[in-house]
């Protein structure tokens, strides 16, 4: 067997588990949930907590081998030793468009060898839409029945397509970013969508310039590389995983 061949059966096993946990955010979303602050002061809710311990059930059956980093378990104190091989879980990226009903909101789930997202699916489970990819097996969004092939696009002659953040954004530093760019359009997005975007080919670049951590992005980072696009630190270097606490650079997303 093939290590294309194993890679993609992991991958359609990780969606069947993404989507278990997409039910439990949408059960909770469907009701009036409770909103908490964690010791970051960023938002929680139950959704993250179901969502998260769904995840790390599945995953602890199909890869027991595997150390699992998952942003609630971090919060509590549980962070495993990580070596060349571990899962990132983001149980509900997007909070706080969770809590504003917005739709935009994300189920994550990556698998990091050696530093690098080698396979990530990104399920938003209020709009329908689920990514996946995987390196050597290319990258893929789900909408109803249909799974259809995505790829990133080279920049059309008009301008770039350029995607924020809808919930973190810095205006300032962001135009500073952008000077001298020939940009055609500027949209806000929630959560990991914005990585999907440009994988997708329906945007250009994603500049993030703002704190993030690993778990945030690795599955969109995932679904990017599949579909040949970069994620690179503001001094063109390759955005790399498992490092000490957790914490990204500035970095900027690009597509083809």
């Amino acid at each position: 067997m093939t290590d294309k061949l194993l890679r993609t059966e992991l991958l359609e096993a990780v969606i069947r588990i993404v989507r278990e946990a997409g039910d439990v955010v949408m059960d909770v979303y469907e009701t009036d949930f409770a909103v908490r602050g964690k010791d970051d002061a960023s938002p929680v809710t139950e959704a993250d907590e179901r969502a998260e311990a769904v995840i790390l059930a599945g995953l602890a059956r199909l890869t027991p081998e595997i150390p699992v980093v998952a942003e609630e378990a971090v919060a509590a104190g549980r962070i495993p030793q990580v070596f060349e091989r571990f899962w990132l879980v983001d149980p509900l990226d997007g909070t706080k468009e969770f809590i504003k009903r917005n739709g935009e909101f994300t189920v994550n789930v990556a698998l990091v060898e050696h530093g690098e997202p080698v396979l990530g699916v990104v399920l938003a489970p209020a709009l329908g839409l689920l990514y996946g990819g995987a390196n050597g097996a290319g990258a893929f969004v789900e909408g109803g029945q249909e799974r259809r092939t995505i790829t990133c696009r080279h920049p059309p002659a008009e301008g770039l397509t350029v995607v924020a953040s809808r919930s973190h954004g810095d205006a300032e530093a962001l135009d500073a970013f952008l000077a001298g760019r020939k940009v055609a359009n500027l949209v806000s997005a929630g959560s990991s969508l914005k990585l999907c975007r440009v994988a997708a080919g329906e945007a250009d670049l994603y500049p993030r310039l703002g704190r993030t951590m690993e778990w945030d992005i690795a599955a969109g980072h995932a679904v990017l590389s599949a579909a040949g696009g970069t994620v690179k630190t503001l001094d063109g270097t390759p955005l790399r995983y498992g490092k000490p606490g957790f914490d990204n650079p500035h970095f900027v997303a690009s597509g083809a």
